[in-house]
Order: structure tokens, then C-alpha cells, then sequence
């Protein structure tokens, strides 16, 4: 003899919960008499296929024969009274819940093992190096541990020295054609203004630092050889005053 599965089902309970589902029946209210023929007819067409059942499938089905004749044939007392029993199919509906709450069961574990199966750990490092080794301890006497605080402290104060007195090279990414653009607009809408003349220092940005004046002043240059704008400095160190050309030569 050898274990089939019956289609999809790995056992009789298995069949009996898929008639059941099927038929829309309720396992707290089974209907014996319907399901016992379901479940039977199941049997007799795997039997005209020539498929051996196992014997799981049999016990099963003369469980719910039994069931079936105590529900159609109440038991009656010598006297002709009818005994009142406790329901027969208790047994029957606690032994599907069991079976129903284990398959359950068993699909989330199945999701799980699955899902852990796609995961890849990583490896656990040797970390006998740092464990096998003895620690290694420092000697040294007192004089050397006060000589090197000595010189940790001297190289902390000139460290602090070299910050206060140099500051770090900002990057700027404005490139000379971008500030001569802006300063031309500048100028050209103080001119429409009816202004003849402004001062270089209207045409630096907002705080302006060392990198900007000289980066202004570079453009400055570029525009009176190319564009036709003149400056004008009367005296060191004084106000540059910039106009345009033609009306400096008036």
C-alpha cells in the first residue's frame, strides 16, 4: 500500500474542511447527513480510478456514518421516553478546530522558513587575533609620562596659534564672465536711472570679503578694455568712480 494525495488533500480532515468550505457549512453547525454523502461520493470516485485511499480516508468516513445514524436514530429509554444526549458531533467539530488551527499553524512557518531562506548572513569574522593575544602593557617611568604630556601641550598651543592666525581657502564656484554679467546689469540699470556715474563699492556683493573685491576688480578691468565703461580714481586708496566711456571723453 502506498500514500496518495486525493487532488489537493493531504489528508481526510483536509477533505472533510474543503467539503465543508464548499458547501458553506458552518464547523460549529455541521449538517452530518450532507456532508457524510459529500464525502463518501469523493471516496467512490477515486475507487472507479483505480486509486488505492489510505486508510486514514476510511476511518474517517465510517466516523461520519456513525455520526450520521445517531443523529437520524435518537436514542429512546425503555420506557419509550427519548434521551436527551450530549451533541455527537461535538467530538467531530473540536477534533476540525484542532486541525484547522495546526494547518494555520504550519503555512505561517512555511512563510517564514521561506522568507528566512532569502536571507544571507554575513559570515562571522576571526577574531582570534584580538582575542588569543595577550594585552600589551605600557611601561614607562615618570619622567618619560610627564616629557610627553609636555609635548602634547606645546603641539595643542601651536595647533590653536596657526587656527587663530590663518584662515582656510574658501572654493567659490562664481567664475569672472558670471561677476562681469552682474556688475554689467548693474550698471546699466543705475544709467537708465539717470545716473552718469557709480562708485565700484555699489558694485561688490553684500559683505564682501578679500575674494570679492579682487574678483570685482579683476572684472572691473575686463569691462573697461571690452565694453566700453571707464573708472576713474582721484587719488590713492579713494573712491573708484565707473561710467561709460563716451561719457568720459566728453
Amino acid at each position: 500500500m502506498y500514500k496518495v494525495r486525493i487532488d489537493k488533500f493531504e489528508g481526510p480532515f483536509d477533505l472533510l474542511v474543503y467539503l465543508l468550505e464548499n458547501a458553506r457549512m458552518d464547523i460549529y453547525d455541521i449538517r452530518v447527513a450532507e456532508i457524510t454523502e459529500q464525502y463518501i461520493n469523493y471516496l467512490k470516485e477515486m475507487d472507479d480510478l483505480n486509486i488505492e485511499v489510505d486508510t486514514e480516508f476510511i476511518v474517517l468516513a465510517a466516523v461520519l456514518i456513525r455520526l450520521k445514524s445517531h443523529m437520524l436514530l435518537p436514542r429512546v429509554t425503555e420506557a419509550g421516553e427519548i434521551m436527551i444526549e450530549e451533541d455527537p458531533r461535538e467530538e467531530l467539530k473540536g477534533r476540525l478546530l484542532e486541525y484547522v488551527r495546526t494547518k494555520k499553524i504550519a503555512e505561517m512557518l512555511a512563510e517564514r522558513e521561506e522568507y528566512n531562506l532569502a536571507i544571507h548572513e554575513k559570515p562571522a569574522e576571526d577574531m582570534s587575533a584580538y582575542i588569543d593575544n595577550p594585552e600589551e602593557i605600557l611601561y614607562a617611568t615618570e619622567e618619560q609620562m610627564v616629557s610627553a604630556f609636555i609635548l602634547f601641550l606645546t603641539r595643542k598651543k601651536k595647533v590653536e596659534e596657526v587656527s587663530r592666525r590663518y584662515q582656510r581657502v574658501r572654493r567659490r564656484k562664481e567664475t569672472i564672465e558670471a561677476r562681469i554679467q552682474d556688475m554689467t546689469d548693474m550698471l546699466e540699470e543705475k544709467f537708465k536711472s539717470g545716473r552718469g556715474t557709480v562708485s565700484f563699492a555699489e558694485l561688490l556683493p553684500e559683505k564682501p570679503d578679500r575674494y570679492d573685491v579682487t574678483l570685482s576688480f579683476m572684472s572691473l578691468l575686463s569691462m573697461i578694455r571690452n565694453q566700453g565703461y571707464d573708472a576713474e580714481q582721484k587719488e590713492n586708496y579713494g573712491e573708484i568712480i565707473v561710467r561709460r566711456k563716451e561719457q568720459a571723453d566728453v
